[in-house]
């Protein structure tokens, strides 16, 4: 018979459910939410009425109440997320509260399985360290969790496995390039060479991955430039320059123009200039 899981005061709990080959866990039920995370191996789950295979990285959604059950084809080891409505406190947006309002399996691509990992671990750091914020900083990495899921889902589009990777990665550099990215952990997160990952993607975009970041960096920071009066410095650190002297140099390679006497001649163009 299976446990009813308890939730404690923060409503959030993470733990590991091992799975041995045929192991089969029952049609059951629960009055909370659950979200399964696959570290290893593979079987079935039949959600809802409705069968679906589970391999690593794939997550399972489940709102309460929704009968599921679970058959291990190898050994299976899950990470088990369950969480309260009240947990779901940071979510208040429509868009996202309608993906979140029917049990699923979700496939994600390779980047956003990486920011989950991470983010099961901060979850898995809170739970095991009590203090005054920790309900706030367990609800705020659920709530960067299910977000990125959602946005992570994989669309079933129908294209050449190179050109679907180099897409996802042109997409993981417009949702990310604010960040710190070097060509060699964009390789690690496909599973592939830095030299075959510019290759495809130089195949779909004309341009390796990093040169494709600087264009976005430096796009954005122009748009900036020519439309806010925001400092100089404030712009190459929102864009994701690490040094001013950086910056600079970029921008003017791609420009042939500072940073400054851009700004100036854009403003002069559309008459905005003090």
């Amino acid at each position: 018979m299976l446990k009813a899981i308890q939730l404690n005061q923060t409503g959030v709990k993470l733990y590991e459910s091992k799975h041995h080959p045929g192991d089969r866990v029952e049609e059951h039920h629960h009055p909370i939410f659950q979200l399964l995370y696959t570290l290893e191996g593979t079987g079935d789950i039949k959600l809802d009425g409705k069968q679906y295979h589970l391999e690593q990285d794939h997550l399972a959604f489940i709102v309460p109440y929704t009968p599921h059950a679970i058959v291990s084809d190898k050994k299976m080891t899950v990470l088990v997320l369950a969480f309260s409505e009240e947990a779901l406190s940071l979510l208040r947006d429509d868009a996202l509260q309608k993906k979140l309002s029917k049990s699923k399996i979700i496939q994600i691509d390779s980047f956003t399985s990486s920011d989950i990992r991470q983010l099961l671990r901060t979850l898995l750091y809170e739970q095991a360290n009590e203090s005054e914020h920790q309900k706030l900083g367990l609800h705020i990495a659920l709530a960067q969790l299910l977000l990125l899921a959602v946005r992570g889902e994989r669309k079933s589009i129908a294209l050449d496995a190179n050109m679907l990777r180099a897409e996802r990665l042109k997409e993981y550099i417009d949702t990310h390039y604010f960040e710190w990215i070097n060509a060699e952990d964009l390789a690690a997160r496909l599973g592939m060479s830095t030299r075959h990952m510019n290759t495809i993607f130089k195949e779909t975009y004309s341009v390796t991955p990093i040169q494709y970041l600087t264009e976005v960096r430096i796009g954005l920071a122009k748009k900036m430039l020519a439309e806010t009066d925001k400092d100089i410095a404030s712009i190459c650190f929102e864009v994701g320059f690490e040094s001013i002297s950086t910056f600079y140099r970029t921008f003017k390679n791609l420009t042939s123009l500072s940073p400054n006497k851009y700004r100036h001649k854009e403003k002069r163009y559309t008459g905005k200039a003090n």
